[in-house]
């Protein structure tokens, strides 16, 4: 086994062992505070745990980037191993709520996928189809990035990047647009109080699969427009060398 190989493997193991890790804690906070079982509409965390839960996502952030950064020899495979990472701890931490708790019921199941800056809410098929992406991302950035620094190039950043924007957007819009309807005197910095907006009677309507799908198609075509980049480039340097 190579390697890049050897790599796939351990820091796969190391990220899933960081989303067994994340759905333990998981397992405690629901059986804490939602003791009748996990569900919308949303109440507060109680136990004073909306800050620690807050700090715990930071660091599970700052973990991932860490081996990410260990792991590449490069800007490029940097990045590249901490979204490996990200994806492996994503679909496994679903995979072991699945084992522990036999939740989610289904990947159309709604969850709440993040907290920072706002709350973030989407059927679980939507993160993992992400994950997927970045699995696939981090395969073409290896390959290309094997035996040199390719830059990814500013225009497939911005493609990756307003993509990823896209993506968040429609997983806080349908929360953003309750609360702007429900809290009285709403303003935006109510959006950043965890504890008020766990409060809320808020119960996901209907995801915006158009707005999702604009995200998906934008980053898919930053990595689609990466990977042909320099599958061209690499050819004409084989002509190159022959002529």
């Amino acid at each position: 086994m190579n390697k890049l190989k050897k790599q796939y493997v351990y820091i796969g193991l190391f990220a899933i062992a960081m989303g067994l890790l994340e759905a333990a804690v998981v397992v405690y906070l629901r059986a804490l505070s939602f003791p009748e079982g996990f569900g919308f509409p949303l109440k507060a965390i109680g136990h004073n745990l909306a800050g620690v839960e807050l700090w715990r996502e930071v660091a599970t952030i700052v973990m991932l980037a860490t081996i990410g950064w260990a792991a590449g020899h490069n800007k490029n495979t940097r990045f590249g191993w901490f979204i490996y990472s990200f994806a492996i701890w994503d679909i496994f931490y679903y995979v072991f709520l699945k084992l522990f708790l036999n939740w989610p019921e289904s990947l159309a199941t709604w969850d709440v996928l993040f907290l920072l800056p706002v709350i973030w809410v989407g059927p679980v098929w939507s993160p993992v189809l992400i994950a997927c992406l970045m699995i696939v991302f981090t395969v073409v950035i290896n390959k290309i990035n094997s035996h040199g620094n390719q830059p990814i190039g500013w225009l497939n950043w911005s493609m990756l990047i307003l993509g990823a924007v896209v993506c968040i957007f429609s997983f806080c819009v349908d929360y953003v647009r309750f609360s702007s309807q429900t809290i009285p005197n709403f303003s935006w910095t109510d959006l950043f109080d965890i504890d008020k907006n766990f409060n809320l009677n808020y119960i996901p309507e209907q995801f915006p699969l158009g707005i999702y799908l604009v995200g998906i198609v934008l980053i898919i075509s930053g990595i689609t427009r990466y990977y042909v980049q320099n599958k061209i480039t690499k050819r004409h340097r084989v002509y190159a060398q022959l002529f």
